[in-house]
């Protein structure tokens, strides 16, 4: 008969979207949560918690990034000459480089408290084109990852196939990245979730790489076919450049391109969204949509700031990503997003604290298709302690830690209930401290 372990964490507060709670005791059993008590005293066996928030939910990454990290900073130009940078490594890596690659950058995102990922996956196949045999071997070795740090993934396969907005056939650096057409990209995507199969933290989700990389004729085969539960995601208005260079061809901006294909909608992920016009702000408001920003990312590359505020109070959810890996830090990625509206709007506080927790976790799991953890019966295991009383957030109201702490005053990661990073404290014996009788990681996630 199988046993169901239960698992009692108490905390000295909990922070969500919805408010400030405190002793609050939350159990867990299969990785979900089963009962939230709050004002309760703690239990023997609890795990001792100081300020709990959901889990932060990365909701765009490109793991291989990681590698220009610290390589390309001081070489001046823009986006277009980073990506030069980009193309090269992206011809070097090998499934095996992968799996080493993915493994240290999921760990990276756990320790600072990411939960969950959405990874942009685009180098589908051999350099020059040629599938690997077996198939998918590149897509199976970030599953591995993800698995073996215990993160959870939605792998975004990607779809690549033009060189440019004019249709113009793949470059040379860019063939590992194409299936030929959207009928290739779409009987491949199938069978790598048919090979991913039922797995409780990896899942196959859906992007289109971006309108200059996919035609519009493509993307539609695509959005017809995909399942309407599939989460959808897209890179979208990230450069002026290629704004222009698609008005030039098609007479509309790219938001109302896919607007007019019926692509907009709750399922779907715009990322960066950074240079939108007003009209295209409505629309992607009006349509339910996700936007990813990624604020260390836009300003690493110079790409700009985006309308976030705008965009939220048009209706859009914003979610954030670590997208070029300049930075792991999901704190930074909240502060960024606030930081670059008050450069824009010479204002403060354009964002409470609320809205900038719930882009850094809910509406990071609303994007990759996951239920958010409201810490209500059911909802997923996943969760992160901080550090109230660190050098950088000692005297911080706990709704506004968030502006304050950093990847270094996550204390404890929590993923389907299993401790991936940290101890927390084990409460042994009546009348024990919060912050006595410490454990081992390894014993804590026994």
């Amino acid at each position: 008969m199988r046993v169901r372990v239960v698992s009692g964490h108490w905390a000295e507060t909990l922070v969500t979207p919805s408010g400030v709670r405190r002793s609050v005791r939350v159990t867990v059993a299969e990785g979900r949560i089963a009962s939230v008590q709050d004002g309760v005293a703690a239990q023997e066996g609890d795990r001792h918690l100081r300020l709990v928030v959901p889990g932060f939910v990365n909701a765009h990454s490109h793991a291989f990034h990681r590698e220009l990290r610290g390589r390309t900073h001081g070489d001046g130009g823009d986006f277009w000459h980073w990506r030069r940078a980009m193309y090269r490594l992206a011809a070097a890596v090998t499934p095996e480089s992968y799996g080493v690659i993915a493994r240290r950058v999921f760990r990276e995102m756990v320790e600072a408290g990411w939960t969950a990922v959405g990874e942009f996956h685009y180098v589908h196949h051999r350099p020059g084109g040629r599938p690997y045999q077996p198939p998918h071997a590149m897509e199976l070795a970030l599953a591995d990852a993800a698995r073996d740090v215990g993160i959870r993934l939605l792998l975004l396969d990607t779809c690549y196939l033009a060189a440019d907005v004019d249709g113009r056939p793949l470059e040379p650096e860019q063939r590992r990245f194409g299936d030929g057409d959207a009928a290739g990209w779409l009987v491949r995507w199938q069978a790598l979730r048919e090979a991913v199969g039922d797995d409780p933290l990896v899942a196959v989700g859906a992007a289109i790489h971006s309108v200059r990389a996919v035609p519009l004729s493509a993307i539609e085969r695509i959005v017809a076919a995909l399942p309407a539960d599939v989460p959808l995601h897209l890179h979208v208005a990230e450069q002026p450049r290629e704004t222009a260079a698609f008005l030039a061809v098609h007479g509309e901006t790219p938001v109302a391109a896919l607007d007019r294909l019926g692509v907009l909608g709750p399922r779907t992920t715009l990322v960066h969204g950074t240079h939108l016009s007003p009209e295209d702000v409505a629309r992607v408001g009006a349509a339910g949509a996700t936007v990813a920003f990624c604020p260390t990312t836009e300003a690493d590359l110079g790409d700009g700031i985006g309308p976030g505020k705008a965009l939220a109070a048009a209706g859009a959810r914003i979610a954030l990503g670590s997208d070029g890996q300049s930075v792991i830090d999901p704190l930074l990625e909240i502060r960024g997003l606030e930081a670059g509206e008050r450069l824009a709007s010479g204002r403060r506080g354009r964002i409470g604290p609320p809205a900038l927790l719930a882009a850094g976790t809910w509406h990071g799991s609303t994007s990759l298709g996951l239920r958010p953890n409201r810490f209500a019966v059911g909802d997923p295991a996943d969760f992160v302690e901080l550090d109230p009383g660190s050098p950088r957030t000692t005297g911080a109201e706990p709704d506004q830690l968030v502006l304050t702490a950093t990847a270094s005053d996550v204390l404890t990661t929590v993923v389907a209930g299993r401790v991936l990073h940290g101890s927390g404290s084990i409460r042994r014996r009546a009348g024990a401290g919060p912050h006595d009788d410490r454990v081992s990681s390894d014993e804590s996630a026994r």
